[in-house]
């Protein structure tokens, strides 16, 4: 059974955050002297109401009137602390740069390695571009908040509470008034954290569907055009557009109520202190440098309360997309290395053994059953049977892109659960039916079967293969650009270079997607020489297709209904009076 990737982990704020850091472990370092800055800003702000409030009581309201020295000094020492908030919170906005992007470049890296690392399966459970999305896109909302909303978050806590020490100082009456107007907020806020985090994880859902239906759209545009299925695509878009736009409206609503209610309370605290203040001033237990002194205190206090929401806002976004990668990283491997890694023996043809399989798709009945099959090193072995009857599914786990749900399959005597996913990829390849070839030439395409071939091997390969005739008809050699997906290539010529890329791998077991299907006959006795050098030598297992194929094998295995019905060489089965006489007569009567 496969493991399902789910839309989002589910785990607290606190905790999202500090699993989050963990996986990045590059965001924490030092976070200590990052700290101290930050503490060293706040401070800085809080030097101007004392200025303040010491120039109006003592330099210029003083027994012996105005003061100018010490107003003087006291505006040198107020900018002073501003040059010191100034350049501390631009070292600090530095150092939370730095760690948020080597934090997030290593949560990237992890999240993108494990896509990688998972099942045919457990991949096929989410979108592609869903997929993409989470580790792109929900990965920029964590950098936006580390780097933006982190900072403020930081400061705004030691500036609270910087602030409400220095508003004790003054006066204790007026600090609990302050404190009293913001209780409602204090009381709603972790309801409306929870509206905010729900409201959110429900956007980052919208932003990976919508990318998964642009990324489908865009890939198969030609499709689409083909069957005039325009307006139906882009209803489709449409639709994932205008949900993702309601889910978004929806949080900044929610956002955009409690700015409001935090920017209201501000005003009803700064009103009631004003009005306070001046009474306890007229009874004479605060000065007029004091109260002006504490009213630029409750503007320090209330300003990141009233951004606090906004703080809020990017905090929920981030989390959202945050429980999103996490819940990638914590999706559990099907296909894993082993703890203890069996050595693979020594290089050439190999054994292949599948024994007592059994295999079944998530939630689905079983589509192989008992399957005991042993092939030969070295032998050539076509696997036939009607669409559905599990060929492709026996070819998967020959290439364990997905393992058995009962059985082992074995090279060389080796469980391939047992072998690194080095190794395992070393000796054994798959060529599938249609190449995949990444934007590039051809030299590096080719390239991907070993790391670190040169130009002049790609051509030496395509040399051994018989294609060199071929290579002279591209218009710069192995350096001819096969575009996006390889679409500047036929059908055919991407067979070729994925042949080659197989070659140039050199495993010791090749499994093949029958290659020459639905290629004109030039293309395909190029493709059937390519191929009779590339099984050369090697243990081959080709998924048959054409009548051609399992003519030329050395051994059938003739697949019903997930089970093996017959085995043998062509010649025997093809007047046993068998499903593969019967097989074998359809195409004859079909001209192939």
């Amino acid at each position: 059974m496969s493991a399902q990737i789910e839309q989002s982990s589910t785990l607290g704020v606190l905790g999202t955050v500090r699993e989050g850091l963990r996986l990045s472990p590059a965001m924490r370092r030092g976070l200590g002297l990052t700290f101290v800055l930050a503490l060293f800003a706040t401070v800085g702000r809080l030097i101007v109401p004392f200025a303040v409030q010491r120039t109006t009581d003592a330099g210029i309201g003083g027994p012996g009137g105005v003061d100018t020295d010490l107003v003087l000094t006291l505006c040198l020492a107020a900018a002073g602390g501003l040059l010191v908030t100034s350049a501390c919170t631009t070292w600090v906005n530095v150092r939370l740069f730095k760690a948020a992007e080597a934090g997030l470049a290593q949560l990237r890296i992890r999240a993108f390695r494990h896509v990688h690392d998972l099942s045919v399966l457990t991949q096929n459970t989410e979108r592609r571009g869903s997929l993409v999305s989470r580790v792109t896109s929900d990965v920029d909302t964590i950098s936006m908040f580390v780097q933006w909303g982190g900072l403020m978050l930081l400061l705004s806590v030691l500036q609270i509470l910087g602030a409400t020490v220095a508003m004790a100082l003054y006066s204790w009456q007026l600090t609990i008034i302050v404190w009293l107007a913001f209780v409602p907020m204090a009381l709603l806020a972790p309801r409306a954290q929870r509206a905010l985090n729900t409201a959110y994880g429900i956007v980052r859902v919208r932003v990976g569907s919508m990318l998964a239906v642009i990324s489908e759209s865009v890939v198969g545009a030609q499709t689409i055009r083909v069957y005039g299925a325009g307006l139906r695509t882009q209803h489709r878009i449409d639709t994932a557009i205008s949900d993702h736009r309601n889910a978004a409206v929806k949080a900044q609503t929610f956002a955009s109520v409690a700015f409001s209610s935090g920017v209201l309370l501000s005003g009803l605290a700064l009103g009631a202190v004003v009005v306070a203040g001046t009474m306890l001033g007229i009874a004479g237990e605060i000065t007029v440098g004091a109260l002006v002194a504490f009213l630029f205190l409750v503007q320090i206090f209330t300003g990141p309360v009233q951004s606090a929401t906004e703080v809020l806002n990017e905090l929920q976004n981030a989390v959202a997309g945050w429980r999103r990668v996490i819940s990638i990283v914590h999706t559990p491997l099907d296909v894993d290395e082993p703890e203890r890694p069996q050595p693979p023996g020594p290089r050439g043809p190999a054994t292949l053994e599948l024994e007592g399989i059994e295999f079944a798709y998530p939630g689905g009945d079983l589509v192989l059953r008992d399957i005991n099959l042993t092939v030969p090193a070295g032998a050539r072995v076509a696997i036939v049977g009607e669409t559905g009857s599990g060929k492709t599914t026996l070819a998967k786990l020959l290439t364990r892109l997905m393992d058995p749900t009962r059985g082992r399959v074995r090279i060389n005597g080796v469980d391939l659960r047992d072998l690194s996913l080095s190794d395992l990829h070393a000796r054994v390849v798959i060529v599938p039916q249609e190449g995949f070839l990444f934007d590039g030439t051809i030299a590096t395409n080719v390239a991907y079967g070993r790391s670190g071939a040169s130009p002049a091997r790609v051509e030496e390969t395509l040399g051994e293969l018989g294609l060199s005739d071929w290579l002279a008809t591209m218009p710069r050699g192995v350096q001819t650009d096969v575009g996006q997906r390889g679409e500047s290539l036929s059908a055919g010529e991407r067979q070729l270079v994925a042949i080659a890329r197989a070659y140039l791998a050199d495993a010791d077991v090749l499994v093949l997607d029958e290659a020459t299907s639905a290629v004109d006959p030039a293309t395909e006795a190029r493709i059937n020489r390519a191929l009779d050098g590339l099984t050369s030598g090697r243990t081959s297992v080709a998924i048959a297709h054409r009548l051609s194929t399992a003519e030329a094998a050395d051994l059938v295995v003739v697949v019903d209904a997930g089970r093996i019905v017959e085995v043998g060489t062509h010649a025997e089965l093809a007047t046993g009076g068998g499903r593969y006489a019967q097989m074998h007569s359809s195409w004859v009567s079909q001209g192939e």
